[in-house]
């Protein structure tokens, strides 16, 4: 557990999918052991003072908000405090602050979590950051419940429109470990680095992310997903056959304005009428059809050529008018 300011606002996708993995229904006690577990190690704070001894987490969706009031409720018996706090960013949102203030109650969660340690007498105790290990989470159920936990937690994705990429921030390297060693469980190829004083596991490519969606079960962010997928891919699909249509009518003016240059060049400079016949024809189509493609003036020539002829006959033309020049 960790001192944190918050996560950044968030856009749209990412808090309609913490909003959905909230209102998911836990199907066992050992999922929302997991998921409990998670939260207090992604975004928990604990204080302790003088006797004094409260467990905080934070969110700033209040679905999530209330998803953490229903666990610690049906945990622990107390019904956590929630407050309100407005936070001024770039975009004025609110968070919410959930408080066990218990003495019992946070005793009670710390030891059933691992998070309390006692010496040797078993008169004093310690709070522990506790190391990641996977194995209270031997059930693939309870795998999926800590990764939708921790993304509801700290986890952030990108706006599948701009990009593709998801990232979970954790406070511990130990916690970052844990989160990679299960994702790799699922077959993920997960990498993390440090950002300031966090742990960043993340995500790449939408294939990946497409996978994780389904693995934490969330069929509607899913489904979102894959349509923008789905569209951009249209879209780019769209975009490099107007690109290159362009290239090929770019490609087709030069040339065709090269070709008209070196016609009249050649009817200047010695008359159309004293070069072949096959020459002539095609000469005079070009400068009569200055923005037809060769294979819309063999249509048109007596009898119809193929595009290859055309363009052979063309660069004949573009030889003879270098000679010429030369």
């Amino acid at each position: 557990m960790n001192v944190g300011e918050g996560e950044h606002f968030m856009p749209s996708f990412a808090r309609q999918l913490k909003s959905e993995l909230a209102r998911r229904k836990i199907s066992s006690k050992c999922c929302e052991r997991a998921e409990i577990k998670a939260f207090l190690q992604m975004s928990g704070m604990v204080i302790i003072n003088e006797g004094y001894f409260k467990i905080s987490i934070q969110t700033e969706t209040a679905s999530v908000a209330r998803r953490l009031f229903s666990l610690f409720k049906s945990w622990f018996g107390d019904a956590p405090e929630i407050l309100l706090c407005q936070v001024k960013r770039l975009q004025e949102h609110n968070n919410y602050l959930l408080q066990v203030g218990q003495k019992e109650s946070v005793l009670r969660a710390l030891e059933t979590f691992g998070f309390l340690g006692y010496n040797k007498e078993g008169t004093a105790f310690c709070v522990r950051s506790q190391e990641g290990q996977p194995e209270d989470l031997a059930k693939q159920c309870c795998r999926r419940a800590f990764l939708r936990a921790a993304f509801m937690a700290k986890g952030s994705i990108t706006n599948p429109e701009k990009d593709y990429h998801l990232e979970i921030a954790v406070p511990y390297e130990s916690y970052a470990l844990l989160v990679v060693r299960i994702m790799e469980m699922f077959q993920f190829e997960t990498r993390y680095f440090q950002r300031k004083e966090d742990h960043v596991v993340y995500l790449k490519g939408g294939d990946a992310i497409g996978e994780f969606l389904r693995v934490i079960s969330a069929p509607n962010a899913l489904l979102e997903f894959e349509n923008v997928r789905v569209m951009k891919g249209v879209r780019n699909k769209i975009n490099r056959l107007v690109n290159c249509e362009t290239a090929n009518l770019t490609k087709t003016v030069f040339a065709s304005q090269e070709q008209i240059s070196n016609i009249k060049h050649i009817q200047n400079a010695i008359g159309l009428e004293s070069i072949p016949a096959s020459l002539q024809e095609i000469a005079l189509l070009r400068l009569r059809f200055p923005e037809s493609t060769l294979q819309e003036l063999g249509n048109k020539a007596q009898p119809p050529l193929s595009k290859s002829t055309v363009n052979h006959r063309l660069r004949r033309l573009n030889t003879l008018a270098r000679k010429i020049k030369g």
